[in-house]
């Protein structure tokens, strides 16, 4: 062998060496579902189009985000979230943002041991969360800061209209449970399917029981529609709407009927009339900014305000997850665990976030914003 063809030889093993002892780089991959079509689909829409704003790569990492629709339904959630962890073998699962859906794809993320950020807010039996994970506030923390208006307001009688699915049900316990604690009594409970298109006789036998105030429970455009039903048939009273409406489409939809109505919300969507003081602020302001700017003024809502969240999310617990494995493995999925329960307070454009092993909401109590619809707009209440 000449000398020229030994200095080669000995090169190409030189980098050769080099090669094996820097880890290969793998892709951080994100499977999200969300109901793009169906009942929900205004809540799906918004997060999908944040989703598409995310960033190429996280912590020097190349950023893989698949996006599949599950239609409201929960079969299909179960079979876009299977797909996400035998054929796509992501790192981490988003969705739904129908808590109908989000429930079963739970199943999936444990047996898998893959983190699932929900973006509602599902309740679990217990245990059934241990790898997930919701982006939302819960509801009891919702009811929490709506039962203190109530309370202000000298209600004494709530009137329940929601829908039949897990949605409607886990705030018709969370409600009545604060309620209770505070003196006020639900006195008639009624309830829709999300397609439905009329509640009319829902709508006269809670006029008739004359509450105080009644509670709308339905989400995003859909939220209008038995709340104009209400107002229609003659109801005077204060009417309150749930975290799932608190988007501008409650005002397109619902005009002059939703005026002076009470919205329970995250801060997202408000930042520019929060106190400077609060802490969300900041990321609310820029949230709305962010997307307005890709798909035009009064299009933002909460729903893609969680995808923001979830983006924090990431960008906080990639770079310490990838200290202890790398993507495309279990040990990556329970490293991005272990991250999420230990990442401490958070801010996110949404409140406060503080997950921890034993507290997979992680909002506290003084997280909802009780808003009023004001000359087509939204104005703090309290």
């Amino acid at each position: 062998m000449t000398p020229f063809r030994k200095t080669l030889v000995a090169a190409a093993t030189a980098i050769a060496s080099l090669t094996a002892a820097v880890p290969a780089l793998a892709d951080i991959t994100v499977g999200i579902s969300l109901p793009l079509t169906g009942p929900a689909s205004g809540l799906g829409i918004p997060m999908a189009n944040f989703f598409k704003l995310f960033p190429a790569t996280i912590a020097g990492e190349k950023l893989n985000v698949i996006i599949l629709d599950d239609a409201t339904d929960p079969t299909k959630g179960v079979q876009n979230a299977k797909r996400f962890v035998t054929e796509d073998k992501v790192d981490i699962i988003i969705g739904s943002a129908a808590t109908p859906v989000a429930g079963p794809m739970a199943a999936v993320a444990a047996e898998s041991g893959t983190v699932q950020l929900a973006a509602s807010p599902v309740g679990l039996p217990p245990g059934g969360d241990a790898w997930t994970f919701r982006l939302p506030q819960s509801n009891d923390v919702m009811a929490h800061a709506m039962v203190n208006l109530m309370k202000k307001q000298g209600i004494k009688t709530i009137g329940f209209l929601g829908y039949t699915d897990a949605y409607g049900e886990l705030w018709l316990k969370a409600i009545t449970a604060e309620a209770e604690k505070n003196g006020i009594k639900i006195v008639a409970t009624e309830r829709f399917a999300r397609a439905d298109t009329s509640v009319t006789a829902q709508a006269l036998k809670l006029t008739a029981a004359n509450p105080d105030a009644m509670l709308v429970v339905a989400s995003g455009s859909g939220a209008a529609m038995p709340h104009k039903a209400i107002v229609e048939r003659g109801y005077k009273g204060k009417i309150y709407q749930t975290h799932a409406a608190a988007t501008m489409d409650l005002m397109r939809v619902g005009g002059k009927d939703v005026e002076g109505s009470f919205v329970v919300s995250g801060p997202a969507m408000v930042g520019d009339i929060l106190p400077d003081s609060h802490p969300s602020k900041k990321l609310a302001k820029d949230f709305v900014a962010r997307y307005e700017k890709a798909y035009g003024n009064n299009t933002a809502n909460q729903f893609a305000g969680h995808a923001y969240d979830a983006q924090i999310v990431l960008e906080k617990v990639v770079p310490v997850a990838l200290k202890k494995a790398k993507p495309g493995t279990k040990e990556f999925r329970a490293a991005l665990k272990d991250a999420i329960e230990t990442m401490g307070p958070t801010p996110f454009a949404h409140g406060m976030m503080n997950w921890t092993k034993d507290n997979h909401w992680g909002y506290t109590l003084d997280t909802g914003v009780m808003l009023v619809v004001k000359n087509g707009d939204w104005a703090l209440a309290n």
